[in-house]
């Protein structure tokens, strides 16, 4: 069986890590297979919603280098490492925040180090109540990367992010919901029927208008006032040429329910 599943399904692409024996810890070519997909999903028309998922008990358990390029210790020189990290759990998480369809994570296990950062930086994050939340970076003397330290502060304010942080310890699904990090916690069996219910939702809507809106709230919270309202205002003026925004108009004029198909 492949790493990572793909399959289409009524405008969702649903990419699964498929790795259980390994707690799906991912590896260097399942990232760079997610992030292809990923890019191919905000260029085709067909796409209008990804969900990231996984298989058996663990979401992600973090990175898995073995299989990747390595340089001994003796070998490295400065500059190495931060190259690594740009080419890959950045690369990795950036390849999320900037896909142009809405991306949800549905948690169906132990999401740790960069799985932790991958769901979070998903659009919208679902949790089985089993889920938990680990910054394992801590236990083994590194910072955390992939983005972390820019996610956490920006979800939860700098205290809280600086607690999980500080101390690595595992955050269950729920008080992951009551900071601010997940959306909705359920059952583990209905996890993939809600992750379904909400992709098929959001697969039916304004596609356009959802991805300005998605470019919009992630870029306001590095921009002043000024220039998030010019942002908002350039968007408004490209949503408004798309089918979808005429449709919109017409069918609040004549009182009926919206048919978009995402262009």
């Amino acid at each position: 069986m492949p790493d990572v599943l793909h399959a289409v399904e009524n405008g969702v692409s649903w990419i699964t890590l498929n790795r259980p024996e390994a707690m799906n810890a991912v590896t260097w070519e399942q990232r760079e297979r997610i992030v292809a997909l990923l890019d191919d999903a905000s260029a085709d028309p067909g796409v209008r919603a990804v969900v990231l998922t996984a298989t058996g008990r663990g979401f992600c358990a973090g990175a898995d280098l073995r299989g990747g390029p390595s340089v001994s210790a003796e070998d490295r020189v400065t500059g190495d490492v931060a190259r690594m990290i740009r080419r890959g759990a950045q690369r990795f998480v950036g390849a999320v925040l900037d896909c142009e369809k809405p991306v949800i994570a549905a948690v169906n296990g132990t999401a740790a180090g960069i799985g932790a950062h991958l769901a979070f930086a998903c659009d919208l994050v679902l949790a089985a109540e089993s889920a938990r939340f680990v910054e394992v970076f801590v236990r083994r003397g590194i910072v955390p990367d992939g983005g972390g330290a820019y996610l956490l502060p920006r979800l939860v304010g700098p205290q809280r992010a600086k607690e999980l942080m500080f101390f690595g310890d595992a955050l269950p699904a729920a008080e992951a919901r009551a900071m601010g990090l997940v959306n909705r916690v359920v059952p583990a069996e209905d996890l993939e029927k809600t992750a379904r219910a909400w992709a098929d939702r959001l697969a039916q809507g304004p596609t356009r208008a959802l991805a300005l809106t998605k470019q919009l709230v992630n870029a306001s919270l590095d921009a002043d006032r000024t220039a998030a309202f010019v942002a908002e205002a350039a968007a408004q003026e490209i949503c408004m040429t798309t089918r979808d925004a005429r449709e919109g108009v017409a069918a609040f004029v004549e009182r009926r329910a919206a048919e978009f198909e995402g262009r």
